[in-house]
């Protein structure tokens, strides 16, 4: 019988393309005209902070971040997380995130920023961001625009708009 337990481990580059066609099933074509997608072109994520999850072989789920900067002020963009939509509601995105935040506050980051709902990422620690605090390129929903934070404070005078961090400055 093959074993059915969920295996959370982190990205590796032999993941690329089952991460990219499940969050082509999963997004469809509209995900390129998205601002989090946008922060994402032509910068590269941090593997070491981005997770997939595997029943036996079989690639369920994934969560990846991305430098950005808000303001001057250095964080990161989580998204997409993306589970399979029949693993869907079993637990799969919180692994994932746990395990993501985890590894991403061991690594000394402080923010990590995402545009999603609060009723499901508020479970992991994540706020609203009060509106016109940060500005995200193209239009935006701000009510799903929310913030965590990994140390005591770090998001306290941050504000402005966030940009892509290529990491040369």
């Amino acid at each position: 019988m093959a074993d059915l337990s969920l295996n959370i481990q982190p990205e590796t580059p032999e993941d690329d393309l089952a991460i990219e066609k499940l969050s082509e099933r999963t997004f469809g074509p509209g995900r390129f005209a998205r601002s989090a997608y946008r922060l994402r072109e032509g910068v590269d994520h941090r593997r070491e902070l981005s997770y997939t999850a595997r029943i036996g072989t079989l690639l369920v789920g994934s969560v990846r971040l991305t430098p950005v900067k808000i303001g001057g002020v250095k964080a990161l963009l989580l998204g997409p997380l993306t589970v399979e939509p029949p693993f869907r509601s079993r637990g799969v995105g919180r692994a994932l995130m746990e395990a993501s935040m985890k590894a991403t506050k061991a690594s000394g980051a402080k923010l990590v920023l995402l545009v999603g709902d609060e009723p499901y990422y508020g479970r992991l620690g994540f706020k609203k961001v009060e509106h016109g605090r940060v500005k995200l390129p193209g239009p935006v929903d701000p009510e799903r625009v929310l913030v965590a934070e990994l140390a005591a404070g770090s998001f306290e005078n941050v504000s402005g708009a966030v940009r892509r961090d290529y990491g040369r400055d």
